[in-house]
Formats: structure tokens, C-alpha cells, sequence
């Protein structure tokens, strides 16, 4: 089973195209196979602070800082009447230059950017190639895949090791029976987007906006380059379907008029027309590699969107998997094992957002109700919705839980030995 590759990664978005990225960069024979044509659409447009480490690393940063996406320096929150909270600033916490100032982006530009960087640095990338099945030897090892090409003919790939990042679609783990939903988060999402909305200017035109509806449903309000806004709403599905209602455009324009705020900014805009709808969205994999294969990004977890918290996951996942496959390259020792830490670092990561996920969709509970009580709770939920989520937030997990019940660590992620 000869192979030109070291690794061959399945899917070509933030996750594969860093670690791609990484790997080319230790001098690896890594081949990136992608079933779509870049450019192409995608959500999950808003980038947190701490996505900074991964694109500094990844040597995007100047790329971004040329670009023209939005630059994104706060956060704010609507009630349903239209009461805004006052901006959550970054740079109150981080420095301004760095970590406090990131994007709003367009995935289709932003995603192409990056798998274009994973080939300047000498990844292959094969697109409009789909994977169709996982190969494997009679010990049951993952030893490559069989990929359909554009023209329609069959062929098998074998390298060292395959990567599955193949997002949200989770390749590996679908095929294999890892793939569990979480307990609690079962939400629907519907979006689209509007051109000639209003919004803010200065350093606030380019801020997430948080507009809640009833029963803890709410809005995102993205406001993008182009004069272009993605917004969308996320809520249970029994709440968007009450009243007989199906059609995922009636659903969102009714839905308009349970926020004031979002009603008043839409007003000047027009939607451009096509409406995306998603369900049951957070997954995990119950294990993170097995012989012969890793899980990066959306493929390893995937959290509800409120935080904003998957892009950055991804391309931290795909930077430390990176570096955790080049040492075990290098040692000659693939094993699942080797991975180990890699899966803890990400699932702590995952762990820490989703208990404050649980927490904003409990009736019960307001952060702000925490940090009156507990003012020094307001620097480490910053730290936890930015994105530092290798940190020990034990504290904060006590303080939240004398107001709202959070979930225990779901035992996922850690490699499956032979």
C-alpha cells in the first residue's frame, strides 16, 4: 500500500486547511481532498477574540488585517423590547492590537483564504473529490479512503494516517456509530441575509448583536462588508412551529416582530431572498481517534452557535492536531494513544463553552445575576466566552451553579486503542 502522502485530511474547511497548514509546514506530505469548489457558502460568520493564537500561527494575521472584512471589537445583548446592554468591549480586557480586535467574515472568502494558505505552504488539495468510504486492513485500521473524482471514476488513497474534518457532515464518526447528540442542545436555526439594514458605525458598526425573543429562543445580527447583514434565529423547534407554522421564511419574519431592535434594523434592509434552516445541530464523537485516523473541528464536536465559539475550535483543533501528528510522524508511532492529549485539550476546551452554554438557555438564569453577586466572575466569563477555554474555570463553575444546575463532562473524545 505505497503512498505519495503522509496524511491525507478529509475536507478542506478552517480545520483541515490548518492542519494541512501545519503539516506542510514541518515538511509532511499532506494531500487536503475536498468534494466542493472553492469558493463556496458557508455559515458561521463571527470570529471571537481568541481566535487570534490559531491565525497568528497559521500566519493569517496580515492576511486578515488587508482583508476587507469587518472588524469586530464588542459584543452587545437586546432584550425583546429593544433594550440594548452597553457594548462589551474586548480591548477593556485584551490588548487592542491582537487578541481584542477580530472579524466578522464571509466563509466563503475567509475559507478559501485559508485552504489558499495551507497550499502556499505546500499542502496538496484535491477539490470536487469525494470520500466515499474509509479503508481499512484485516486488523480493522483505517489505512486510507476511496475518493470520487469530478469525472466520476473511482480511487483509493492509502497514507499513514487519515484526518477526518469533514465538519459538521462528521465523515468518520457517522460511519463508525461515534456520533452522539448532547442531552440538552437540540435547537432549530433559521437565517438569511439582508442588504441596506441598519447598523451602528464607528467601532460598534461592526458588533455582534445577541436579540433575545420568548422562551430563551434569540437572534444573531451580523453585520458583514458590502452593506451586507447575516441574521438569523435560533430557538426549540416546538416555539418556531407553534401555530401550524412549517415554512422556514414564515417562521423567521414572524419571529421579527418578537424583538424591537431586530425589527427596527431589518426595516431598512432587504432580505436577498433565501432562507437556511438546520436542526439538532450539537454533536459529539465518543472518540477522538482510533488506529489509522483523528477527529479535528466540527467532526470531533460541535456546540450550539450562540458564543460564536466553532470557528475558532476548529482552527485551534486543526493547529494542535497538526503539531501532535508531525511528533508522531517523526517518532514513527501513530498509535491512538499518542493523541490523547490532543483529544483532552479539546474537549476541555468544548466542556468549559458548553456549560456556559446550558447556562444562557436556562429560564432561571442571567449571567448578570453571577456577577452582582460575584464581581470578580465578570473577568473569567470574558475569558470564557473569548475563547480561552484551556483554563481551570472551577471557581466560576461553583459560583454558577448556586443559580442554575450545569451539565457534567460528557466522557467523549479520548482515543479507542486497537
Amino acid at each position: 500500500m505505497n503512498s505519495q502522502y503522509d496524511v491525507l485530511i478529509i475536507g478542506g474547511g478552517p480545520a483541515g486547511a490548518s492542519v494541512a497548514t501545519i503539516l506542510a509546514e514541518h515538511g509532511h506530505r499532506a494531500l487536503v481532498i475536498e468534494r466542493a469548489k472553492f469558493p463556496r457558502y458557508h455559515v458561521g460568520e463571527s470570529l471571537i477574540p481568541f481566535t487570534f493564537g490559531p491565525l497568528e500561527r497559521l500566519g493569517m494575521i496580515p492576511k486578515m488585517k488587508k482583508s476587507h472584512f469587518m472588524k469586530k471589537y464588542s459584543v452587545s445583548f437586546v432584550q425583546p423590547d429593544g433594550r440594548r446592554s452597553q457594548p462589551f468591549y474586548f480591548h477593556t480586557r485584551y490588548d487592542k492590537e491582537t487578541i481584542a480586535q477580530t472579524w466578522q467574515v464571509l466563509r466563503s472568502e475567509f475559507d478559501e483564504m485559508l485552504l489558499n494558505n495551507a497550499r502556499d505552504k505546500g499542502a496538496h488539495v484535491r477539490e470536487e473529490t469525494t470520500v466515499v468510504q474509509l479503508l481499512k486492513n484485516d486488523s480493522g485500521h483505517v489505512v486510507g479512503v476511496e475518493v470520487k473524482n469530478k469525472d466520476g471514476s473511482l480511487e483509493q488513497l492509502y497514507a499513514k494516517l487519515v484526518i477526518d474534518a469533514s465538519g459538521k457532515e462528521a465523515f468518520a464518526s457517522s460511519r463508525q456509530g461515534w456520533r452522539v447528540g448532547d442531552p440538552y442542545l437540540n435547537k432549530v436555526a433559521i437565517w438569511t441575509y439582508y442588504k441596506g439594514s441598519k447598523r451602528a458605525e464607528d467601532l460598534d458598526e461592526g458588533a455582534t448583536t445577541i436579540a433575545f425573543v420568548p422562551d430563551k429562543g434569540w437572534f444573531w445580527h451580523i453585520p458583514q462588508h458590502n452593506d451586507m447583514v447575516s441574521v438569523g434565529i435560533v430557538a426549540e423547534g416546538k416555539y418556531l412551529t407553534r401555530d401550524g407554522f412549517r415554512d422556514p421564511e414564515a417562521m423567521f419574519q414572524r419571529e421579527i416582530g418578537q424583538n424591537q431592535w431586530i425589527k427596527e434594523h431589518l426595516s431598512t434592509g432587504e432580505c436577498t431572498g433565501e432562507y437556511w434552516l438546520t436542526s439538532e445541530y450539537s454533536r459529539h464523537s465518543k472518540y477522538g481517534s482510533s488506529p489509522g485516523l483523528l477527529l479535528v473541528g466540527d467532526a470531533f464536536a460541535f456546540l450550539d452557535p450562540v458564543f460564536s465559539s466553532g470557528v475558532m475550535l476548529a482552527l485551534k483543533s486543526g493547529v494542535l492536531a497538526g503539531d501532535a501528528v508531525h511528533e508522531a510522524l517523526v517518532a514513527n508511532d501513530l498509535s491512538p494513544e499518542r493523541f490523547a492529549d490532543y483529544g483532552r485539550q479539546i474537549r476541555e476546551g468544548v466542556e468549559n463553552m458548553r456549560k456556559l452554554v446550558y447556562a444562557f438557555y436556562d429560564p432561571n438564569f442571567s449571567f448578570k445575576d453571577v456577577v452582582m453577586k460575584y464581581p470578580e466572575a465578570g473577568a473569567e466569563l470574558t475569558d470564557c466566552l473569548s475563547g480561552d477555554l484551556n483554563k481551570d474555570y472551577t471557581p466560576l463553575w461553583n459560583r454558577i451553579r448556586e443559580f442554575v444546575k450545569l451539565p457534567e463532562d460528557l466522557p467523549y473524545g479520548l482515543p479507542l486503542a486497537a
